[in-house]
């Protein structure tokens, strides 16, 4: 059957799945799995639940939790029953929920867990016309969404042919969620999707990589976030068990215990990975630890285009003596991995093929549903490390006289939820959607991302830069996690730099270097030579202009957690601007401090 709108794949999944499990996720040890008839039945029942309580098509239904089965009930309920779906990071501050919350105006709220119920719990009074707020967790204190569905199930004979009316109504274009922006540059907007916002780009995604029904997926990037959760109906559309992680760090564990063919992530992911495979290496002596980097360094000269005769039997040997392992560690039956969300290295694209573990990058917004490029294996020839592939078929890109990359197509949003002058501010006459990201297209085909529009600065001389390129050169570096460029309206470039604490420490050690703690490290003239040494070898790579004349480095690891990255871990440049003020006044007002020249180190 045709899958038009969201819930169509409950009814199409039941010649795709025969009887193999769809969603799955750990309880008290184990998985429990659950077949497409069950997903189905559930989420009639919470349909009806929901109809039972009051609410009506166009009704907004926010859940707040993190990635389980429960999720999914949800989402499929509201879709078929026309409700909107407003699915929220478990993760954002107090006064972001509140804000939400209320523009939003939702009637009813899933939380995750009990944490998550106690922050939202105080701010529901203020909620016009709110129903009331139930509970994923097992929890015999707290309402749980079980008592909706069971609800919906004693009183199924009431409202089946409502719903079934409900649901024939129901068109490809109506609103199906609306989901809020991190909000990295200001108030976060809510992006409304419609069901073929979503399905046309399943559609286009669908045939693009070697997957087929039976294979597995693990789920651990946030629902609530368009990426994971366009994703989601992709994976249950072709035929995916798909295996919910809710904890972080079980990740390991359960990639090795479920051995799945594919999951998405982000680049930082891959690089914490890399980085632990790295410092096993470290460990070895002798001869295994010049394998081991030998086998390294191979795969950093791996070229997607074709390789030499004499390069794959050199990866042959590489792959048998020392890239198995890596394999055997990420399941074993890894086809491809997906990173989104951020620019990724190409040095570990390399790596990751290398290792038999195809790493394909793409590109979009939540409000393009969020695809707008990918690399692909569906034909030779679109795959191009340092890009994120080519343009989907059903959408149309070009560049505009600034740079900027302009979108249209079916995946395009309806809008901004109340916010018609914000809509007609990101979407001009002519339908075309201008991202605020800075690119280019190479040979007409692959596209390249090169910054934010908005976080293009301009020096005192009048010349331009684009931080984030700089940015994600210093990151290549094994010394530095995270780090800003600056330098609006001065006369040169700086960076403040928030060191990889872990590598350094075993860096420290390794030179006998001692310390107290990172405030006390960051300060160690030996530190701040070798932070040095990096950035004069970033400086080789860079225009005159460009190059970092200062730096500074930050005793804190920024994260998702202390609020520095938003949660699809973007820099918060505004909140870093303001909490490190006096260290850029520093950096900018005393001309007696030493520079960084170029590339000399003077």
């Amino acid at each position: 059957m045709e899958i038009t709108r969201t819930f169509d794949i409950l009814e199409a999944g039941k010649e795709t799945y025969e009887n193999r499990p769809v969603l799955a996720s750990r309880q008290n040890g184990t998985w429990e799995e659950y077949s497409i008839d069950k997903y189905s039945q559930i989420a009639h029942n919470l349909s009806y639940g929901l109809m039972a309580l009051g609410l009506r098509p166009g009704d907004r239904v926010a859940t707040v939790s993190g990635n389980r089965p429960e999720w999914n009930f949800v989402d499929m309920a509201l879709s078929q029953a026309g409700m909107v779906h407003v699915p929220i990071y478990p993760t954002i501050s107090l006064d972001e929920y509140r804000y939400i919350l209320k523009h939003s105006g939702v009637k009813m709220i899933f939380a995750g867990d009990r944490s998550i119920y106690g922050k939202l719990q105080p701010l529901t009074g203020s909620l016009e016309n709110f129903i009331g707020m139930y509970c994923f967790q097992n929890n015999n204190e707290l309402p749980s969404w079980k008592e909706i569905a069971e609800k919906g199930k004693s009183v199924a004979n009431s409202y089946i042919d409502e719903l079934f009316r409900i649901k024939k109504s129901i068109s490809a274009d109506d609103v199906v969620s609306l989901i809020y922006t991190s909000g990295t540059t200001g108030i976060s907007k809510g992006v409304m999707l419609t069901h073929n916002n979503f399905l046309s780009n399943v559609r286009a995604c669908t045939g693009l990589f070697p997957l087929e029904p039976g294979d597995k997926a693990v789920s651990f990037l946030p629902l609530s976030h368009v990426f994971e959760r366009m994703v989601n109906y992709y994976y249950q559309s072709i035929g995916l068990t798909v295996y919910y992680i809710d904890n972080l760090a079980n990740l390991g564990n359960v990639i090795s215990e479920v051995k799945p063919q594919i999951f998405m992530t982000v680049p930082r992911m891959l690089e914490q990975t890399y980085n632990k495979i790295l410092a096993v290496g470290k460990d070895l002596s002798g001869l295994k630890k010049q394998v081991f980097f030998w086998a390294v360094n191979l795969g950093f000269h791996y070229n997607e285009n074709g390789n030499s005769q004499y390069y794959n039997m050199k990866l042959r040997l590489a792959r048998k003596l020392v890239f198995e392992k890596w394999q055997e560690a990420m399941g074993g039956k890894i086809k491809l991995i997906v990173s989104g969300g951020a620019p990724l290295q190409p040095r570990l694209m390399r790596i990751f093929w290398a290792a038999g573990m195809p790493v394909y990058e793409g590109y979009g917004l939540t409000e393009t549903s969020p695809v707008i490029a990918v690399n692909h294996s569906a034909t030779p020839g679109n795959v191009r490390f340092g890009s994120v592939g080519p343009v989907l078929s059903n959408v149309e890109v070009k560049i505009s006289n600034d740079g900027e990359i302009l979108m249209r197509g079916p995946s395009l949003m309806k809008g901004y939820y109340n916010a018609p002058e914000l809509t007609s501010q990101a979407i001009d006459s002519d339908g075309w959607f201008h991202t605020g990201d800075i690119g280019h297209l190479d040979e007409g085909k692959f596209l390249t991302i090169t910054d934010r529009k908005k976080e293009i600065f301009k020096l005192s001389n009048g010349k331009y830069v684009a931080p984030q390129l700089i940015e994600n050169k210093l990151k290549e570096s094994f010394f530095i996690e995270q780090c800003m460029v600056v330098g609006e309206n001065e006369k040169f470039v700086s960076v403040l730099i928030s060191p990889n604490f872990s590598f350094l420490h075993d860096w420290c050690s390794h030179h006998k270097i001692h310390f107290q703690n990172n405030q006390e490290l960051i300060t160690l003239p030996e530190v701040i030579s070798r932070f040095q040494k990096e950035i004069n070898g970033i400086n080789k790579q860079l225009s005159d202009y460009e190059q970092i004349k200062r730096f500074r480095l930050v005793p804190e690891q920024w994260s998702q957690e202390t609020g520095e990255l938003s949660p699809t871990l973007k820099l918060r440049r505004k909140l870093l601007y303001d909490r490190y003020e006096k260290l850029l006044e520093d950096i900018y007002a005393h001309p007696k401090l030493v520079e960084i020249r170029g590339t000399n180190g003077d």
